[in-house]
């Protein structure tokens, strides 16, 4: 089935977060370029990986992939908290990135074990 990995509802959610990211990163003030490639990086795993299980042959391999986009997002989920507590986003957005992440981890746990 061709581009199968756009269906399943975390590849959706997995879409929205980079935007986020990007979003976020446009605020930071200069000198926070580490922490933005990071964020980056680590954001656009998520629905890399979710894609590239999808192209995989055997349970353990999409298995393998969901984890690897799960510890992405537990990664960003971090970068979110060095934010907060450094005070270089908006309550709001970073509220929004935790929900969103929140949903994201939840729907690859699920995924990792099946």
């Amino acid at each position: 089935m061709p581009l199968s990995y756009k269906k399943p509802d975390v590849y959706r959610l997995s879409i929205e977060f980079p935007a986020l990211s990007l979003d976020l990163m446009a605020t930071l003030p200069k000198g926070h370029a580490k922490i933005s490639d990071q964020f980056k990086r680590a954001s656009m795993s998520i629905p890399l990986n979710i894609a590239e299980a999808a192209g995989r042959a055997s349970p353990s391999e999409n298995s393998h992939h969901f984890s690897i986009a799960r510890g992405s997002a537990m990664e960003c989920g971090a970068i979110l908290d060095v934010l907060r507590v450094s005070r270089l986003a908006t309550v709001e957005n970073l509220d929004k990135g935790d929900r969103l992440l929140d949903r994201i981890v939840s729907m690859l746990s699920k995924l990792c074990r099946s």
